[in-house]
């Protein structure tokens, strides 16, 4: 894989740089999607399609600062496994067993929205899962999802209204949703 990606690199400066990339997060790349995944098989494509989606994008890889490279390589990496998870029409974003960060006091209000998020609809779903649980802003989900960021203004918007019709439907509401 990494002579492929060497291949589409122009100057050797590119491929040394984008060698000492390969070599720092190639493991953690891999452990990531066979996570999501839970087959190595398809860990392996994800891990391949990782790195050319890294190689294809690589004057944005290359302009960033090398320290913030790890967490750029792992979120391409968690989207490309997405994908496959998509194509195989699956709705699930994280492995079952996968703990969202939350805060210690009111954690059965927090795993109940976390599940009523999981059941929105796809569309809604993957962009409230980036804004409410792992609290990325507008402008980075428009981003990680190549989308505008009006687009995702909107479906953070109606995703809300969605979870806040449920909370309703279920004698539940708070403000913050």
């Amino acid at each position: 894989m990494l002579a492929i990606c060497l291949a589409m690199l122009e100057t050797e400066q590119d491929q040394r740089r984008f060698t000492r990339l390969f070599e720092a997060h190639e493991k953690k790349i891999y452990a990531v999607v066979l996570r999501i995944l839970g087959d190595p098989t398809q860990a392996e494509d994800a891990a391949q399609q990782t790195w050319l989606k890294l190689v294809q994008n690589w004057d944005r890889v290359s302009a960033l600062p090398w320290e913030e490279t790890e967490g750029y390589t792992v979120t391409v990496a968690k989207n490309c496994a997405m994908d496959i998870l998509r194509t195989e029409r699956r709705t699930v974003a994280f492995p079952e067993d996968w703990d969202p960060p939350a805060p210690e006091d009111h954690q059965d209000e927090y795993d109940y929205l976390v599940s009523l998020i999981r059941a929105l609809p796809e569309s809604y779903r993957r962009i409230l899962e980036l804004k409410c649980v792992e609290e990325e802003s507008n402008q980075e989900i428009a981003r990680r999802m190549d989308l505008k960021e009006s687009a995702v203004s909107m479906r953070v918007l109606r995703g809300r209204k969605m979870l806040r019709e449920q909370l309703e439907k279920e004698g539940y509401f708070h403000d913050a949703v």
